[in-house]
């Protein structure tokens, strides 16, 4: 089975096709209707379906909330300026360097000087 991705709609869409592009099985969270919706809201959401996400919204970071190993993985894209051609450079820093099923269970935070996997304690 190949890894299920939600991409958060604080992402921009051509990060779903860049997914896509890869074989992965990705929807945006906007695509889905789910637009607006509370952290809370989507969080079980994404649980539920039992997917992998993709975010920029430094919440989903927090290890004590989001504890690495209780859930398929959290994707977090921090890039240094705003706009859509950073989150792309950082996504395919990501996707140059691993593969997103060395991921799976982490909580994984991408800025442009490094990469950082938090594992399962």
């Amino acid at each position: 089975m190949s890894l299920r991705i939600k991409v958060d709609e604080d992402l921009p869409r051509i990060i779903v096709q860049i997914l896509k592009d890869m074989g992965y099985d990705a929807v945006g969270v906007r695509g889905q209707g789910m637009g607006g919706w509370k952290d809370e809201e989507l969080w079980k959401a994404v649980q539920a379906e039992g997917m992998f996400l993709i975010t920029a919204d430094k919440g989903f970071g927090d290890i004590r909330k989001y504890p690495p190993g209780t859930h398929r993985g959290i994707l977090l894209l921090r890039p240094y300026e705003s706009g859509i051609r950073p989150l792309v450079e950082l996504m395919n820093r990501v996707m140059n360097s691993l593969s997103l099923e060395e991921l799976v269970g982490t909580i994984t935070v991408v800025t442009p000087k490094a990469i950082r996997i938090r594992r399962q304690a």
